[in-house]
């Protein structure tokens, strides 16, 4: 596995490394950098529905948002993947209709019918059953001689269920392509990490089934994007599956019938809240000359509208 953590870009949004530096062109960067501030409006506006007593239990996203968009568009439409109850901002970046979210986690099961052209399955709310599952799809994909590959999104806390390592285990004794992405977020509700593992890092756990481990900074959009694309042309030419830790951090409550403040210290919150992956984008396009105030209030407007 990659022993140390590969990034691109630090918290003032310097290229730290240029060698594999991925190619994006300015209208790549611009729409990942619009994804991730959807993602976050429509977040924010999911957490005030859920206040007003319009919506059901609710698990932010904020923070998060480079590792699900970075990831999510590194895949194609004839791949497949499958979710935790966090991961908001793949559905967004893969295309499902942001309508279908809030009447599902409004507690209308008729928000998940999924749209021809999008291969997921309804996000798990079960820690960890979602991973067996993305095995099985892209198992079924290799049988049937198709190229499509299989991604997976879970919390660190999954990695403490049997449902991951089932999972990864037979991945690697079969080399499935499905590639195993855990949002390492520091916080299991209020299970911190060091009460969770003495590994390393979570990604050291890939080395047991003889899978690929990947450490990624989370907040990172390039690096999380750049791993999980090299991850997937690697497990659609049947090289096998990989495992990607993304290292960030949930800046919210774990979900709406939580209080962080219980458990974790705001001077944590706080530090962390300086590493936010929105912001590091956006200094980075500022250098390049991609943003502009005009621009960002342009992009506000228009998540606004969406949402």
């Amino acid at each position: 596995m990659e022993k140390s953590m590969i990034q691109f870009l630090n918290l003032k949004g310097e290229a730290v490394q240029k060698e594999g530096f991925p190619n994006l062109s300015e209208k790549e960067i611009k729409k990942m950098y619009e994804l991730m501030v959807l993602a976050r409006v429509f977040d924010t506006v999911a957490l005030k529905l859920q206040r007003e007593g319009r919506m059901l239990t609710y698990a932010s996203l904020l923070g998060q948002e480079a590792s699900q968009i970075g990831s999510a568009l590194a895949i194609t439409d004839q791949d497949w993947f499958t979710s935790s109850y966090r991961d908001h901002g793949v559905w967004i970046a893969r295309g499902f209709p942001m309508e279908g979210l809030y009447l599902y986690w409004a507690g209308d099961e008729r928000g998940m019918k999924i749209p021809d052209g999008i291969n997921a399955l309804p996000p798990a709310i079960p820690v960890g059953s979602q991973i067996p599952h993305a095995v099985g799809l892209a198992f079924a994909q290799k049988l049937q001689g198709k190229k499509s590959v299989a991604l997976t999104y879970f919390g660190d806390g999954a990695t403490s269920k049997g449902d991951f390592y089932e999972g990864l285990n037979f991945a690697g004794v079969f080399q499935i392509p499905c590639v195993f992405i855990c949002q390492n977020n520091q916080w299991a509700i209020s299970m911190p990490v060091s009460k969770q593992t003495k590994s390393e890092s979570f990604a050291q756990k890939a080395l047991s089934c003889g899978v690929k481990g990947v450490l990624v900074d989370g907040n990172d959009v390039f690096a999380v994007y750049d791993v999980t694309k090299k991850a997937v042309a690697e497990a659609r030419e049947g090289k096998g599956p990989t495992f990607i830790e993304c290292y960030t951090y949930r800046l919210e409550n774990h979900t709406t019938a939580d209080d962080w403040k219980r458990y974790r210290d705001s001077k944590e919150v706080e530090a962390w809240k300086k590493k936010d992956p929105i912001k590091r984008l956006q200094k980075y396009m500022a250098q390049k000359g991609f943003w502009k105030e005009e621009y960002e209030n342009k992009v506000q407007k228009e998540s606004e509208e969406k949402v």
